[in-house]
């Protein structure tokens, strides 16, 4: 497809689906959305023969589909660079990564080219380009929202995620992804603040944690604030971790040892499953995969089953693990990754870094399974930033409430 200056590079392919007539207003009627490029859509590939289900509820609840995104070539990164098809231009830093692998999804939204948009979300996919590009993303809990005909990445941490711009419209979408009749009735308890993670961020702790406790404070109240070593906790009450313990790691300010093996295993799980679902067809095309890429795809290759049983051990017993921290009225907040988005064009060491820190991080909720959304604090240094909250698996409803209660307050800061 032709790209031009006012699309942001966002798009893999332009068209239209219009929702069904209907005689009354629906959920969505009015809004625009577009979709990452791994959805199957009816007539627009050739292999795609029917629509995904998540994509015909946004059609069914009243909104219109105008166009397929960018994604990271098979969905395997955070960068949102792609050799073949370009990187879509970061609308709040244009010399700046967009984040992927749902890039386009993500620019198309920050960019204000639609309401909304669908990607998804392994590793960090939905999360990672939402606080890039200054906007709300949101990972529901694991297996809550149907990836049926989307291209499977590692369907133990697979989810279909969206974007928004403002919380009302992300509560909205989710409304109809959730398929939630009310409004949620469970009312906030409390929220914990991860010291230890936010001590991983480049971004000073009073643009992240004191925005957010300000903001709880005045709603809630100071009572409603507790804080936790983050790292301790999964340390003590997930005991399958030792096995991906490098006991050389000191806790230092630049890791938190508990949180890289737990990042360790996931990525490990991802690997393999990876190749299970797409080994035979690389091999077969022999496809051109662009840097960063190439080399994933071939570390995939050379995973066995050695551990995968304790992998999957591991993910019982940290979604136990945060359910007895958090109930159904907790919330947990950290930071959604460790800085502003890196420069397009990084050193490779330099990103691999800064990747790992944010892996470690963002395995809390890939691992559990745990719902989180990424909310957008403005920026620093001229750059986005955004803070996480998560909340138990099945409390996907309670999360967006919450969101939609601190927004205002949040903006004020």
């Amino acid at each position: 497809m032709a790209r031009n200056s006012s699309d942001y590079g966002a798009y893999t392919e332009k068209f239209t689906l219009q929702p069904p007539p209907s005689s009354h207003q629906l959920p969505l009627t009015g809004l625009i959305f577009a979709v990452k490029d791994i959805f199957d859509v009816e007539g627009t590939h050739s292999a795609a023969v029917s629509t995904a289900p998540a994509v015909l509820d946004m059609l069914k609840a009243g909104a219109t589909c105008v166009g397929k995104t960018v994604t990271d070539e098979m969905a395997y990164s955070i960068d949102g660079e792609n050799k073949h098809c370009g990187t879509p231009t970061n609308p709040c830093a244009a010399d700046r990564v967009p984040g992927g692998s749902s890039s386009g999804s993500a620019v198309a939204v920050g960019a204000k080219l639609v309401d909304f948009s669908l990607g998804t979300d392994t590793g960090g996919s939905v999360r990672v380009p939402a606080s890039y590009c200054g906007i709300f993303g949101f990972r529901p809990s694991h297996g809550i929202v149907s990836t049926s005909e989307v291209i499977p990445m590692a369907q133990s941490f697979d989810t279909v995620g969206w974007f928004a711009r403002d919380p009302v419209i992300l509560k909205r979408v989710g409304k109809v992804l959730l398929k939630l009749q009310d409004d949620n009735p469970v009312r906030f308890s409390r929220i914990i603040i991860a010291e230890d993670c936010f001590k991983l961020s480049s971004i000073p702790s009073e643009r992240l944690i004191e925005v957010l406790i300000n903001s709880i404070e005045k709603l809630y109240g100071s009572q409603k604030i507790e804080y936790a070593s983050l790292g301790k906790y999964v340390e003590d009450n997930v005991p399958s971790l030792k096995h991906f313990s490098n006991n050389g790691t000191k806790n230092q300010e630049d890791n938190i040892p508990s949180l890289v093996a737990l990042s360790s295993a996931m990525r490990l799980l991802q690997r393999y499953e990876f190749k299970n679902n797409h080994g035979e067809w690389v091999r077969s095309v022999e496809p051109d995969l662009g840097p960063g890429i190439a080399e994933r795809v071939l570390e995939a290759f050379q995973t066995t089953d050695e551990k995968i049983d304790i992998c999957c051990s591991l993910k019982t017993e940290m979604r136990a693990a945060l359910s007895a921290l958090l109930g159904d009225s907790s919330i947990l907040a950290m930071p959604t990754v460790p800085g502003p988005p890196p420069k397009l064009q990084t050193e490779p060491t330099t990103l691999e870094t800064f990747r790992a820190k944010a892996f470690s991080l963002l395995s809390v909720a890939g691992v559990s399974g745990f719902c989180q959304v990424s909310i957008p604090l403005g920026t620093h240094d001229g750059l986005p930033i955004a803070v996480s909250l998560l909340a138990n698996h099945g409390s996907d409803g309670f999360l967006l409430d919450f969101v939609e209660s601190i927004d205002a307050t949040l903006k004020r800061q």
